[in-house]
């Protein structure tokens, strides 16, 4: 088993895994832009192997919440198979 792990904020009712779309329209419409905040800290690169880009997701999910001062994020994990992972 492989685990998978997303950023959300704590108060978005629904699942980045399951319930992408509708997480995304909430968290925009609040104004947290959380992709596009995780996407100026995760610095992920072809060149690396998906288990490598999956650790670097992981670190920036965790720098933010180190330097978040409002206390609104949180990590969401889930385990995966690791032929679905892939």
């Amino acid at each position: 088993m492989q685990q998978q792990y997303r950023l959300t904020t704590i108060d978005n009712p629904f699942d980045p895994f399951e319930q992408f779309d509708s997480w995304f329209l909430f968290d925009v419409e609040k104004g947290y832009n959380t992709c596009a905040y995780l996407g100026r800290i995760v610095r992920t690169s072809e060149q690396l192997s998906d288990d490598e880009n999956d650790r670097e997701v992981e670190r920036a999910i965790d720098e933010i919440i180190k330097y978040d001062f409002m206390n609104i994020y949180k990590k969401v994990k889930r385990e995966v198979n690791k032929e679905k992972a892939s």
